[in-house]
């Protein structure tokens, strides 16, 4: 227990007298301080105890001396002692009396009792108090070591919130709550979860103390991992500010959460070089020898249906090098992070690995990871919606995620499946878009496909001839063409559509030919023409 006032005045030693504010003896004090300056409040730092013989003071004016009384107590002093005996034989009554009106403590110090002797009885005390909250630190400590190496993160968080008297939460990189102690603080943990996600953007170590969600709580957030991004948050909730002990116990269950984070990172590592392993030997062909290594880890993944994601994020050389030189610091990473957090909350194996500038997903089909995979994209792609930047990701912001995902697949038909993601991302960064599932693309039509600036040249290009002629006022060709085209080569309804008669629309057809030098009974020329006439429609 902190020193106070009332331990001073019980001090048997030191015959200290109370003389007013016998109601505020419960206050801690710091320290112990004389002065015989007229103003010592400069030098104070709030919780002393002043000690005074009054040599520069008028303590028998009224008035001086509530204006005296009045700057200590708003500076923080506690506590006046006043050593009688010296220049007056008893404390003035004026003093008495602005002590009483403020609430100050005022002190009676016998002649016999020098301040030396206070100012060690409070230095022992501060010292002695110390003592006991390092040693409690380090009692804490020990606890914590253990409940770490015995029960986990969750034993370590239950031995948290009891050193701290209070409550402890662990989130992991996505912001999401992992384990809280006691269980009912589940609720206010989660509600932190905004304030844990700014932290995450600050580089670690990060702490800071946000407004608790209910209205006696004050809670500190510290971030955990060594690298640029933190791996993890720790959030601790109090009813006051901690002490020297609470401190101890959360700095050391800061430390070792961290290092259970960092060897959770030297063994993702490893089961992320088994799970690239694993991918190489499904996309060869090999789906038994891949279970076998897959063993426990990820053959789970490989006994039900499966879908391949895979992801690249920027298309700007800057974006990529920075990728490369700061794997945790791009668009994938978040990917990444959103995917095996929501894996790890379920319970559900997932395959993350890193591919040179893209990230490869296997996922379980209908699972959490690949619902979070989808959500991560649609926030994404309502953001950039927000903001006006729904565009092609050629002329994107650098740090633009494009993600395609498979339909879903067995381990035979790995390859096929991250040849269909493949596809569905390339046709995602033609369209703008963040993500796009083979499915889509397979229920869909080739026609918006026919956007792309190299078809719209091919199809300007095969087609010119035509619209020059028809420029010169000489005959419709191309829209008999479309006409004919659309018709599947029927004389007569296309010459209805067109309003003319079918030997008119024989000989322009004749003249397509002529033109272009193709004939149109080659069924790969009457696609190429369809397909040309289709990509210039919009124009």
């Amino acid at each position: 227990m902190p020193l106070t006032l009332a331990s001073l005045a019980h001090h048997s030693a030191l015959k200290l007298t109370v003389r007013a504010g016998g109601d505020g003896l419960d206050v801690p004090v710091r320290w112990a301080h004389a002065s015989e300056l007229a103003d010592p409040v400069p030098y104070m730092e709030g919780g002393e105890l002043l000690l005074i013989t009054a040599l520069k003071l008028d303590a028998e004016d009224a008035e001086a001396m509530r204006r005296y009384v009045r700057r200590l107590v708003d500076a923080g002093v506690v506590g006046l002692g006043f050593a009688v005996g010296v220049h007056y034989e008893d404390i003035p009554e004026a003093l008495v009396d602005a002590a009483r009106q403020e609430g100050l403590p005022l002190l009676e110090v016998p002649r016999r009792t020098p301040f030396l002797a206070i100012s060690k009885a409070v230095s022992a005390a501060v010292a002695a108090d110390q003592y006991r909250a390092v040693t409690a630190g380090f009692a804490a400590q020990r606890e914590l070591t253990r409940q770490g190496l015995t029960g986990g993160p969750e034993g370590l968080l239950a031995a948290l919130a009891t050193q701290i008297d209070g409550w402890a939460a662990l989130y992991d990189a996505s912001g999401a709550v992992v384990a809280t102690a006691p269980d009912w603080a589940g609720r206010r943990a989660a509600r932190l979860t905004a304030d844990v996600r700014r932290l995450r953007e600050r580089a670690a170590p990060a702490s800071s103390v946000v407004a608790g969600p209910e209205d006696d709580d004050r809670v500190e957030l510290h971030s955990l991992g060594t690298g640029r991004r933190p791996r993890a948050a720790l959030a601790v909730g109090t009813a006051a500010t901690l002490g020297t002990a609470e401190r101890y116990a959360v700095h050391s269950a800061v430390a070792l959460l961290t290092l259970t984070t960092e060897r959770s990172r030297s063994l993702h590592a490893a089961e992320q070089r088994i799970g690239a392993a694993v991918l190489r030997m499904l996309l060869a062909g090999e789906p038994d020898h891949a279970r076998a290594v897959a063993g426990h880890l990820y053959g789970g993944l490989l006994d039900a249906p499966f879908r391949i994601v895979v992801a690249e994020a920027g298309t700007a050389p800057a974006a990529r090098a920075r990728a490369r030189s700061d794997p945790n610091g791009d668009a994938l990473a978040a990917l990444a992070e959103a995917v095996e957090s929501a894996a790890a909350r379920s319970g559900e194996a997932v395959l993350v690995v890193p591919e040179g500038e893209r990230l490869v997903v296997l996922a379980a089909d209908g699972g959490a990871a690949v619902t979070a995979c989808c959500d991560h994209a649609a926030a994404l792609e309502a953001a950039r919606g927000a903001t006006g930047a729904h565009e092609s990701l050629v002329g994107a912001g650098e740090d633009e995620l494009v993600v395609g995902l498979s339909a879903p697949a067995g381990p035979i038909a790995a390859s096929a499946a991250y040849k269909q993601a493949g596809q569905a991302l390339s046709v995602a960064r033609r369209r703008g878009r963040v993500l796009v599932e083979h499915e889509q693309m397979a229920a869909g039509s080739v026609v918006p496909l026919l956007a792309d600036d190299a078809v719209r040249a091919f199809a300007d290009g095969l087609l010119r001839p035509l619209n020059e002629h028809d420029a010169t006022g000489r005959g419709d060709l191309v829209a008999s063409l479309r006409a004919w085209l659309s018709r599947h080569g029927q004389w007569d309804a296309a010459a209805a559509d067109l309003g003319v008669h079918r030997h008119t629309l024989r000989y322009r057809m004749r003249r397509v030919e002529e033109i272009l030098g193709r004939s149109l009974d080659d069924p790969d020329v009457r696609m190429e023409l369809w397909l040309a006439l289709k990509a210039t429609s919009s124009d």
